[in-house]
């Protein structure tokens, strides 16, 4: 039971996500991949925010966005991308999945911790 799931396919920024939300005491769960994130998702309903690369293998972040709020009809949980991506027509197509936020890396903890445990309801 998750209350934030990093989904990147770099282990690096998975580790540093993760280990910074663990460190200030959050509960985190890791996937590798859209796909993988959409699975996670569907197993666990306690995950409240989801942190989320766009550019990955299997399932890019904004088609497992539109997946949740689609197949899984989950409009409760809220998505933040987390990437290199700036366009502005990747962050339309975000904003029409519902994401609550774009966040262009390198990830800064300090700088969105208390929204970070806002989204996932331990504020």
């Amino acid at each position: 039971m998750a209350q934030i799931l990093v989904v990147d396919d770099s282990s690096t920024v998975r580790n540093e996500v993760g280990g910074f939300l663990q460190r200030n005491g959050l509960t985190v769960a890791y996937a590798v991949d859209g796909k993988e994130g959409l699975s996670k998702l569907a197993a666990d309903p306690s995950v409240k925010l989801v942190v989320c690369d766009v550019n990955m293998p299997n399932m890019d972040g904004l088609t497992m966005a539109e997946k949740v709020r689609s197949d899984l009809r989950n409009s409760a949980v809220n998505i933040v991308m987390l990437t290199t991506e700036n366009a502005p027509a990747m962050k339309e197509r975000g904003k029409a999945a519902g994401i609550k936020g774009w966040i262009v890396k390198p990830f800064n903890g300090p700088a969105v911790l208390a929204t970070f445990k806002k989204l996932a309801g331990a504020a």
